[in-house]
């Protein structure tokens, strides 16, 4: 079947070359090599110039296993890093075990003292990270930062002189401009793949900050945090996750954009923590349709309407109310509710941005003072910082994603490594419904709740999926 696939298309892509033959005659078959050969050298140029700073990662975790019966020695589909592909298989469950999960990526070298970007999928919660370089050495590396929501890592081992990446301008990426994905599919080292920018600014639900570039260059498990290039040798974007039925490539990958890994980094670098920018407005979760744009006098599907403008906020101190539209931002146009809210993340807290809305027919240029994305989420009772956790209040984007009122629970933020409420099963982007089988509706009351617990906490958790009650002992 690969092999008829394969075939297949290599029948169209001849049929389409001797077509524009036909309609272009003076274009001969030897030009036509020679072209294909310039081609040819360009790949074979740039792969020679970034091979040496593409570098395999291997990780390693302990971790509590629940096994499927029978299924003595588990399951690679049990593995993280597989079901980052595969998605996840549901399987009768058992008591838990401890074992020692291992994974492997790719990452690419960005200066000659040993930083490198990877994908936090690949090294986020590892306890022990292995870089192996091209020149056949095995260094450790130590986790400089990661960002979650985006999929983003910066690792660094300790190293002099190390060849490296050049970082380009993703902005200026073209939709059938040609692209070069390097990196280690399943532990095969230094392979390189080709293909085109099939689409830019997608969105496809797998991490909260979004705006994928999708290449049709063959992309596999293992080539994640690996680099997209241009024909320049530039890293325009990192390799994160393909969309595959069968765990296999199927023509369709997505790469972080460099840009945004490049703001990522270097808030890294500067704090080791992320500051995203906020606004306060929630927005229509439907986004701009062909019936709505009539009503908002818009002359196309594109924008975002405003549903809400939260009291005090960047937004609210900008002028903007409920009901506009907001179609431009600093100038460029804005797709979508995900591109916008990826935008505004990425920009420095206390920088201004230009605004242009539609309100009640008429375009208005407001100008905001961005404000930080950490300052709105609450801080924790006493008590929940205890346990390593932090909350805020959830959105009406939120609570379409949980299936919740935008007024029921609250959302967990953040939990500390190695806490209590890690150790417990609780993770960034589940929903807190209840405290001691309490509603707590918001930041406030969940606090209120928590300062009286004493030793232990009974919380009905939400994700996704499913809800459940988990119990929290503080004596622990």
């Amino acid at each position: 079947m690969v092999m008829k696939r394969s075939i297949r298309y290599g029948m169209l892509l001849l049929l389409g070359v001797a077509g524009f033959g036909l309609l272009v005659p003076q274009v001969s078959a030897a030009s036509g090599l020679d072209t294909l050969r310039e081609t040819s050298k360009a790949f074979a140029e740039v792969s020679k110039k970034v091979i040496p700073a593409v570098v395999s990662i291997q990780v390693e975790k302990s971790i509590e296993m629940t096994g499927g019966m029978g299924d003595q020695f588990g399951s690679p589909f049990d593995d993280e890093f597989f079901q980052r592909f595969f998605g996840r298989r549901g399987r009768p469950q058992q008591a838990p075990e401890k074992r020692m999960q291992k994974g492997q990526g790719s990452g690419f070298i960005i200066s000659p003292d040993g930083y490198i970007l990877t994908n936090n999928h690949v090294v986020g919660e590892a306890d022990k990270i292995m870089v192996g370089l091209n020149d056949g050495r095995d260094l450790q590396a130590k986790i400089i930062g990661t960002d979650p929501k985006a999929d983003v890592a910066l690792i660094k081992i300790e190293a002099d002189n190390l060849p490296v990446i050049e970082l380009g301008d993703s902005d200026k990426l073209d939709i059938g401009e040609w692209v070069i994905a390097v990196g280690n599919p399943f532990g095969l080292s230094e392979t390189v793949t080709v293909g085109v920018v099939s689409a830019k600014s997608r969105s496809v639900g797998i991490a909260e900050y979004e705006d994928f570039i999708q290449t049709d260059a063959a992309i596999n498990p293992g080539n994640s945090g690996g680099p997209l290039l241009n024909l320049d040798g530039q890293a325009i974007g990192i390799n994160s996750a393909i969309f595959s039925q069968s765990g296999g490539y199927m023509g369709i990958g997505f790469a972080i954009p460099i840009n945004m890994a490049k703001n990522i980094k270097d808030q890294l670098l500067k704090t080791g923590k992320i500051n995203r920018g906020y606004i306060g407005i929630e927005m229509d979760l439907q986004g701009v349709t062909p019936e709505k744009a009539k009503f908002f006098g818009l002359d196309k599907n594109q924008g975002v309407i405003v549903t809400r403008v939260i009291e005090d906020s960047p937004a609210a101190k900008g002028g903007l109310k409920d009901g506009d539209v907001i179609i431009k931002l600093n100038g460029q146009e804005v797709k979508n509710n995900q591109s916008f809210r990826t935008a505004v993340s990425q920009v420095e807290p206390g920088a201004k941005v230009e605004l242009t809305v539609v309100r009640n027919n008429d375009q208005k240029d407001l100008t905001l003072t961005v404000g930080s994305l950490n300052d709105s989420i609450m801080a924790p009772s006493e008590t929940a910082g205890k346990i390593g956790l932090e909350v805020q209040e959830i959105t009406a984007d939120m609570a379409d994603r949980f299936g919740l009122t935008s007024n029921e629970g609250v959302l967990v933020a953040k939990v500390g490594r190695g806490s209590i409420a890690e150790k417990a099963g609780l993770r960034p982007g589940m929903a807190i419904l209840s405290v001691n089988r309490q509603r707590t509706n918001s930041v406030k009351e969940f606090n209120a709740a928590m300062k009286k617990i004493k030793d232990k906490v009974l919380l009905l958790v939400r994700n996704e999926d499913y809800a459940q009650y988990i119990v929290l002992n503080l004596e622990k």
